[in-house]
């Protein structure tokens, strides 16, 4: 089944002298449960179209669709409760909030939907995130490979629609690297979740289902790994 579709994605910056053009009539689908890697050097647009997928970054032109949904029809309200229900966002440098500790920080998403957390989801992703001795510590008092599964687990909590990972190891060590990964691997075949990650590492792309490379701001290749 369908999860995710773009459709002739453009975005430009600048006018004039000073126009990019960072993405240029980019096209492809998800299916629901596919891990997919979105490589390219910096600069390629791999980042621009991660942020436009979820809802962060508007096309100049084209559509998004996620769960059947135009995300761009929607008005700004609208879209920002939809990406929170049904977009889970990881970043490299965590975006936890410094106030919160590893529990409040990860229920956040079902929090300001107005929502009360299912407990035993929040423990079995705390656990299944091996966070359980950390869960009323702040971030500031975490490994960064901790507060990688912190927003791992914050991405999880409302069971959203899809996954989308802006280099999630770009910051960590190599072993932190390969813990983060092989988690949201888990992650994947576990809670069936849609996962797409940007990356620059060709050994963290091939962990994935399928490699998609953007050169210049268009897909130069889609392949799937052999079975």
């Amino acid at each position: 089944m369908e999860i995710l579709r773009a459709e002739n994605i453009c975005k430009v910056y600048g006018k004039g002298e000073t126009k990019v053009n960072a993405l240029n009539n980019i096209s492809f689908s998800v299916q629901n449960g596919e891990f997919i890697a979105i490589v390219g050097a910096s600069g390629s647009g791999k980042s621009t179209l991660l942020h436009i997928l979820g809802g962060v970054d508007k096309p100049t032109s084209g559509k998004v669709f996620i769960d059947n949904t135009d995300i761009y029809s929607l008005n700004n309200d609208n879209l920002a409760i939809f990406r929170r229900r049904q977009i889970g966002l990881i970043y490299q440098f965590y975006n936890l909030i410094p106030i919160l500790d590893v529990e409040e920080n990860i229920s956040l998403p079902v929090l300001l939907d107005g929502k009360e957390v299912n407990k035993e989801r929040l423990n079995e992703i705390i656990r299944t995130l091996g966070l359980e001795n950390r869960i009323k510590h702040l971030p500031n008092e975490l490994s960064g490979g901790q507060q990688q599964r912190v927003s791992i687990g914050r991405s999880l909590i409302n069971n959203p629609a899809i996954i989308l990972a802006d280099e999630p190891t770009g910051n960590l060590d190599s072993k932190n690297s390969k813990e983060i990964i092989e988690l949201l691997k888990f992650s994947n075949k576990k809670y069936n979740q849609t996962l797409i990650i940007i990356t620059h590492d060709m050994n963290i792309a091939k962990e994935a289902d399928r490699i998609i490379k953007i050169e210049d701001g268009k897909i130069s290749s889609d392949s799937q790994k052999a079975k």
